[in-house]
This record gives C-alpha cells, sequence and structure tokens, in this order.
C-alpha cells in the first residue's frame, strides 16, 4: 500500500508500505482522505514543529476518514464497509491531566503523525490505518467523506473557541485566515458570536475567511484598514506568529480574553506582555481537542458551506505537489490527499 513519509527537511517520500492487521482492541480502516494540515507542512519544510523534531522516518496525517474494513479480538463498532472519522488521539487515560478531564493535554497521549515522542507515532497518510475501536467514529447521516475530512481541523477550533469561554453575543477576532482561521470563525459563528472580524495577509485567505462565515476581514498589514474594530471581547490567535498575538493583545478590550492557539516557533516569541497587566487580559492556550471531534461531525453534517473550505483533492502519488500546494496560501486552503486509486485488496 501507499503512504506518505517523512524522511527530513524537505525529504518527502511515497513509499510502498506494509498492510498492517488489526490485533486484539483495534480497527482497520480503508483510508480514503487525508486532510494537509500545517503541522504536516512544518516537518517537510522545516524538520519539525514547534518543539517537536524529526528523529527518524514519519508516516505524516493525522486529519484522515475512511470505511472499516475489519476488527480484531474484542472489538467492535460502525458494522464493515461503514464511513468512519478517526479521532487522531491515543491519551493514557491514568496522567493528572486525563483524571482531571483534559486528556487534550495528556502527558503521555499518542497521536497520529506526532514527533512529540520518540519512537514517533506514525501518522494515517496510508491506504490502510489501525487505530484503536473507540477512536473511529460512524459519520452522522448526510455527512459524506469529502467533508468529513474536515473533522479533526474543526475540532481543533471548536476547543479554541470553548477555551475563550463563550462567545455567544460577542465580537470576537481572528488573526489567520488559514485553514484553522477560517475554521475557528466557523465554529464562533456556530456557538453565537455576534460578530467575527478575521485578519490576514493574503486577500486571497480573506476571501475563504468570507465563505466559513466573517462578518469582517481586515489586512493584518493595514493598521488604517476601516474594518479594524475599536476593541473586540474575545481574540484567538490562529496564525502561530508573535504578530499575531501581539495585535490579539492590543485589539482585545480591557479584561477580554485571548487564546493563543497557532503554534508559535520554537524559543521565545516578543509580544506586548505588558498589557496582559495593565489590562487584565486572560491569556489562555488551546492545544488539539477532546469530545470536540463528536460536535464538529455534527456540525458538519449540517452544514454545506463548508465545501468551499476544501480546495482541491490530490491523489496520494502526487503527495509533494499537494503539499506545495497547502503551502501556497495564495492558492489554496484545505487541500486533501485522495487515497482511492490506490486501494489496496483486502483478504
Amino acid at each position: 500500500m501507499l503512504g506518505c513519509v517523512i524522511h527530513g527537511q524537505g525529504d518527502l517520500r511515497v513509499a510502498e508500505l506494509p498492510v498492517p492487521r488489526p490485533g486484539p482492541g483495534q480497527a482497520l480502516v480503508a483510508v480514503r482522505y487525508g486532510g494537509v494540515c500545517g503541522s504536516d507542512l512544518h516537518y517537510w519544510r522545516h524538520g519539525g514543529v514547534g518543539d517537536f523534531r524529526l528523529r527518524e522516518p514519519m508516516v505524516l496525517g493525522h486529519e484522515v476518514v475512511g470505511t472499516v474494513v475489519e476488527y480484531g479480538a474484542d472489538a467492535s463498532g460502525p458494522a464493515p464497509g461503514s464511513a468512519v472519522a478517526v479521532h487522531p488521539a491515543t491519551p493514557c487515560g491514568v496522567c493528572p491531566e486525563c483524571a482531571a478531564g483534559r486528556r487534550n493535554v495528556c502527558r503521555d497521549t499518542r497521536y497520529l503523525g506526532s514527533a512529540a515522542r520518540f519512537p514517533h507515532v506514525q501518522g494515517g497518510f496510508a491506504a490502510r490505518l489501525v487505530v484503536p475501536a473507540e477512536q473511529v467514529r460512524a459519520l452522522p447521516d448526510g455527512l459524506e467523506l469529502r467533508r468529513a475530512a474536515l473533522a479533526e481541523p474543526l475540532s481543533v477550533a471548536l476547543h479554541a473557541v470553548r477555551r475563550a469561554g463563550g462567545v455567544a453575543g460577542r465580537h470576537v477576532l481572528v488573526t489567520g485566515a488559514g485553514p484553522i482561521g477560517c475554521l475557528v470563525v466557523a465554529a464562533a459563528e456556530a456557538a453565537g458570536a455576534a460578530h467575527v472580524t478575521v485578519s490576514d495577509l493574503l486577500p486571497e485567505a480573506l476571501a475563504y475567511g468570507r465563505i466559513a462565515g466573517a462578518g469582517t476581514v481586515v489586512r493584518a498589514d493595514d493598521p488604517e484598514d476601516r474594518g479594524w474594530p475599536d476593541e473586540v471581547d474575545v481574540a484567538i490567535e490562529a496564525s502561530g506568529v508573535a504578530a499575531g498575538l501581539d495585535t490579539c493583545l492590543r485589539r482585545v478590550r480591557r479584561g477580554g480574553i485571548v487564546v493563543q492557539l497557532g503554534m508559535l516557533p520554537a524559543g521565545h516569541s516578543p509580544f506586548a506582555g505588558n498589557l496582559v497587566v495593565s489590562r487584565e487580559i486572560e491569556l489562555r492556550g488551546a492545544f488539539r481537542f477532546d469530545g470536540e471531534f463528536d460536535e464538529a461531525l455534527t456540525l458538519l453534517a449540517g452544514e454545506p458551506a463548508f465545501d468551499g473550505l476544501i480546495s482541491a483533492v490530490v491523489p496520494v502519488a502526487e503527495a509533494e505537489s499537494a503539499f506545495a500546494l497547502a503551502a501556497d496560501r495564495s492558492r489554496s486552503c484545505k487541500v486533501l490527499l485522495d487515497f482511492r486509486p490506490f486501494a489496496v485488496t483486502d483478504p
């Protein structure tokens, strides 16, 4: 079967991999689509993401959907042939964070396609994937696989909105109109935000922000843009650059909430920290998600507008061109890899 393996900075290979078999408690999934995430791009372009560095070859991918093939012993779930999405996290269930109900920051979690631990956790960009059966979710009625591929990044966005402590009736600023930023816009709208403003450097990205539901779009490099609000109640930083965080701190009202969602570069990042004190701003982090995955599937089933955020579907054999397209924000929002033409024959 074909899979996408990253060997180091700039070294992405589409290779033949052995077909896995499900063990006890596991499900075997035939992957149909895999969404190229910003973290996948970081591994490809930089050899790591944040503080997580590649130390061995790793199959990329954690935004995957497909159909159930079979189960191992003592495992059950949606019937073979069912369309499913795969929750990519396997928390340990016993650490203090898991015990406190914060499994998304589990200190010993396994996350598909992540170099956070060694040996790395191999990812889902392969024609067949084995995962614990409880991580397989049947798709709601009306949700087809292509749109369902947005479930993982939408879950990230939903968690970030939840970390803001409720946005109903509030003005929300989102810095960064990449795939995650656009999905934060959609998540804030779904949560009842009174108005959502999104900023970005690129007009093409801002057009996707409009598709996602932003009421106002502004150029991040133009402080005189008339769309900038005087102040907002909540700001969610989704660009992953220090300038975005600085903008959030300067635009949020006194006593407001800033959520840092974008993964900043490793090391120190300069921002106006004095404003956290003088304006008593609450600065909160948002990392991955947990139960929001099921909420994301329900939301996707009822909202066809999400289809407009999928820019292209590219055969996995052309993975490097798909990554190049996904990295070019002037030409794309969310890019999917398609594994269907390279399906394997199951015994």
